[in-house]
């Protein structure tokens, strides 16, 4: 039995979960719904969902965690918390796309949409689970149109004539269901920030 440790931390929900990778099922998760509170929770978070499945830290085999896109300082902590795990465990640890952990368990034509402040959006289009575009970061206006459906952030569905919905977020089965390949070494952990820095090093005139 393979164990695998899922965290994601590019939404507002700081998520950790205990999934059996032979049939996907989760066997822990906690979720907490604060975009501030990415640091505070995620190990808390991660320790807990571990204790309630009853898993001791040793017995995890891998590590996958949502790389984004998200803002700077969320994938920050998911990412350098699941080095950390890897680390300490020996465990080789997977880097996924966050909406792919959305996108993966939908059915047709469908457009992940996440809150990438600023006036604009994260977003990436697929179809029967499989990523066909994306994922970019735009204004709501210039996304592509023609999906039949948008999962992700509540407060951006109504911008694409669709019904309030309640937010979907990474789920930690669908981080696990988004690693392409179990059997390979892993790639680098490369964050899906998607936009440049704010700060930029001064020019000096000389």
């Amino acid at each position: 039995m393979t164990i695998v440790l899922a965290i994601d931390t590019a939404t507002p929900a700081v998520t950790a979960g205990v999934v059996r990778l032979d049939d996907h099922q989760v066997l822990a998760e906690r979720v907490t719904v604060d975009a501030r509170a990415h640091a505070e929770q995620l190990t808390p978070n991660a320790v807990g969902a571990l204790r309630d499945a009853g898993v001791d830290m040793a017995d995890v085999d891998a590590v996958v965690v949502g790389c984004g896109p998200g803002p700077f300082t969320g994938l920050r902590v998911g990412m350098a918390t699941a080095a950390a795990f890897g680390h300490a465990l020996g465990v080789p640890v997977h880097g996924v796309c966050s909406l792919d952990a959305i996108g993966i368990d939908t059915v047709g034509d469908v457009l992940v949409v996440t809150d990438a402040r600023r006036r604009e959006v994260y977003w990436a289009r697929y179809r029967d689970g499989r990523r066909v575009d994306g994922p970019a970061v735009c204004a709501p206006a210039d996304v592509p149109g023609g999906a039949a459906a948008v999962a992700g952030s509540r407060e951006h569905a109504a911008l694409f004539d669709l019904p309030r919905q309640d937010p979907v977020y990474p789920s930690s089965a669908g981080l696990v269901r988004a690693v392409p390949d179990w059997s390979g070494r892993p790639a680098p952990l490369v964050p899906l920030y998607l936009r440049r820095p704010d700060a930029k090093p001064s020019v000096q005139k000389r």
